[in-house]
């Protein structure tokens, strides 16, 4: 096989993995202005998607235009996660240089969409491929390709414990070569119940003060986990932006949740937020958690919560993930203050951060690469800010890893 990294190496963003010119694996951005996409020109005979988040799946459309049709493969939760994040790009960026796709585009995607279970084996531009289970988000897989002679497992973004929405991976398939991610390499996640129960406290204590908590948090994934966190705990709570439409979805879909039923009463016990007749600054006013996209500050609802609440001191903003260097959610977290509608802001309100990760850390990494090190496959370490770090250190002992770079072609196996 020749592997051919399009994007993701060396960098957090824009995941794309070409096999032999023939089988295209994810197909992201990376966010940013400008936003960055994968690398070259590719015309592939078929299409596997990992999981339904922006920067693996974020221009798939453009795959499609012209007379490509190349058929894409995804689980059904991805699928629609997919199709939603599009829409929303054409919402919010159509006819720019920051959506490289069209309307028509989008459509064309459902008419060539094939959807699959996990451990589902079916046949991609002339490869067995399975998905198993990555323990993400819903839906989310690691995938198995097999041409007959090499195995090659790729990731895609993978988590070993157990969150609210979704179970820990416990998939291990044999693979003669691994294509793993590495957000966290050099992170201990804290006990999650932990870092719950901080969380919970410190919303809890800014309610009883009659203050606002601004949450951000990504649509697909941790916007449901927080709205399970509130419902369990019993805290008003409402729900702005694309989580809405992600958490409806996922009702449709119970088998690639852990708890339908929870997803059920935590739906139930959120307010979703319409946004018409001024509904966000009467509720910016309100003693509630707002759980609003987007994770990073980089638009949505949350442009109009942040102003809003700022100037007290009283209020919070609780950022829940991974900011990404060079946005406003990072610049917040570092200094104070933030770019928000075209101008920086300094904001008086408490500013807090959460790891309610859904990616692996270092020990889970470890733990997950353990038999591939023993069976002596041989790794590439990708999606990570020190991939290099982290490839180094399992090569001291022993394990054939390296960190390739965007662009680099390698070939693996007979």
């Amino acid at each position: 096989m020749d592997v051919r990294f399009l994007g993701g190496a060396r960098e957090v963003g824009r995941s794309a993995v070409l096999i032999d010119d023939r089988l295209l694996i994810d197909h992201g951005m990376l966010a940013g202005t400008p936003p960055r996409f994968p690398v070259g020109d590719v015309d592939p005979d078929a299409v596997v998607a990992s999981h339904g988040h922006l920067d693996h799946v974020g221009v798939i459309p453009a795959l499609v235009s012209g007379d490509a049709r190349p058929p894409i493969h995804w689980t059904p939760p991805t699928r629609e996660l997919a199709l939603t994040l599009a829409r929303d790009t054409l919402k919010l960026h159509g006819g720019t240089f920051r959506c490289p796709f069209t309307e028509l585009d989008v459509q064309r995607v459902t008419q060539v969409s094939r959807t699959h279970g996990y451990r589902e084996p079916f046949t991609a531009a002339g490869y067995e491929v399975t998905f198993h289970d990555a323990g993400h988000i819903p839906g989310s897989a690691h995938v198995l390709v097999d041409d007959g002679e090499t195995r090659l497992l790729y990731t895609g973004d993978f988590h070993t414990d157990d969150q609210r929405l979704v179970t820990g991976t416990a998939s291990r398939p044999a693979a003669d070569v691994v294509i793993c991610e590495s957000t966290y390499a050099d992170v201990e996640h804290e006990d999650r119940a932990a870092v719950e129960q901080r969380f919970v406290r410190s919303v809890e204590t800014t309610l009883w003060e009659g203050g606002t908590v601004v949450v951000p948090a990504f649509a697909i994934g941790r916007t449901q986990e927080l709205m399970l966190v509130c419902e369990e705990y019993d805290i008003p709570c409402y729900v702005d932006g694309m989580g809405t439409q992600v958490a409806e979805m996922l009702r449709r879909h119970p088998e690639f949740v852990r708890d339908a039923d929870a997803l059920r009463r935590a739906t139930s016990h959120a307010r979703f937020v319409t946004g018409r007749d001024g509904q966000r600054r009467r509720i910016a006013d309100q003693p509630a958690a707002i759980i609003t996209t987007s994770g990073m500050l980089s638009g949505g609802p949350a442009m109009t919560y942040i102003p809003e609440i700022r100037s007290n001191p009283v209020n919070k903003v609780t950022m829940t993930g991974y900011q990404v260097e060079g946005t406003p959610g990072r610049d917040l977290v570092e200094t104070g203050s933030a770019e928000i509608g075209g101008r920086r802001m300094p904001v008086s309100a408490q500013v807090e951060q959460y790891d309610f990760s859904a990616h692996a850390d270092h020990a889970g990494l470890r733990t997950f690469l353990e038999p591939y090190l023993e069976a002596g496959s041989r790794l590439f370490v990708v999606h990570g800010d020190r991939c290099s770090a982290f490839a180094g250190s399992l090569r001291a002992e022993g394990g054939d890893t390296s960190a390739p770079e965007v662009g680099e072609t390698v070939t693996v196996g007979s």
